[in-house]
């Protein structure tokens, strides 16, 4: 199989897989108010854009980012456009909830472009998504590029040469998927305890 159409191939499991089973994430972030904190703003009213620097960290509802830098730009009806910035040994990142369910979207890259209206995220440079169940991460993909679509829960890889670095040498898509445990499913049997088990050699046949 040629190397493009695999890379577009493993691109499309890895979306489906990923999203199996899917709940929207949290509706109701995107009518949150912005909080942003940092070091610095510097508030441009001619293209209503305001630019903190600085150990920047955003929350919108159950949206967190944090970053070096982060510039946001307010139309009349409210919606939001942010480019968050970070660099490579210390890249942006992005977290929000799945609604209904103790899960977490995660995300980094070393620039993080958020638009409140599409609901849609793109992680550019050693870009990683992940989802978390509770506290224990469940699937991962990387790539040069992943575009994230928080309203209908469906992403996109892209992986070229840019995309390399030291946790992905080759810049190919990677992605670790786990299988959703099914619903009633028995649970797996204990191991045997250790303490009852000898080593062969040590139990001696009984003398006839």
């Amino acid at each position: 199989m040629p190397t493009q159409t695999l890379t577009r191939f493993v691109s499309v499991l890895a979306a489906s897989l990923f999203c199996m089973g899917a709940a929207l994430a949290e509706a109701a972030d995107k009518d949150k108010p912005m909080n942003i904190e940092a070091d610095a703003l510097r508030y441009d009213d001619a293209k209503q854009t305001s630019v903190f620097t600085g150990n920047v960290v955003l929350t919108k509802g159950t949206i967190i980012m944090r970053g070096k830098q982060i510039e946001v730009k307010q139309d009349a009806q409210g919606n939001q456009v942010g480019v968050l910035t970070g660099t490579a040994a210390t890249p942006g990142f992005f977290r929000q909830k799945r609604e209904g369910l103790d899960e977490w979207i995660e995300g980094e890259g070393v620039r993080i472009d958020y638009d409140s209206k599409s609901e849609i995220i793109r992680f550019t440079g050693s870009a990683v998504l992940r989802r978390y169940r509770g506290e224990q991460i469940n699937d991962e993909a990387r790539g040069n590029q992943i575009v994230y679509n928080s309203a209908t829960e469906v992403f996109t890889v892209k992986g070229n040469e840019p995309g390399r670095d030291a946790a992905n040498p080759s810049g190919r898509v990677r992605a670790m998927l786990t299988p959703t445990p099914t619903e009633g499913a028995a649970p797996a049997a204990a191991p045997a305890d250790p303490a009852t088990l000898r080593p062969s050699g040590q139990i001696k046949e009984k003398s006839q």
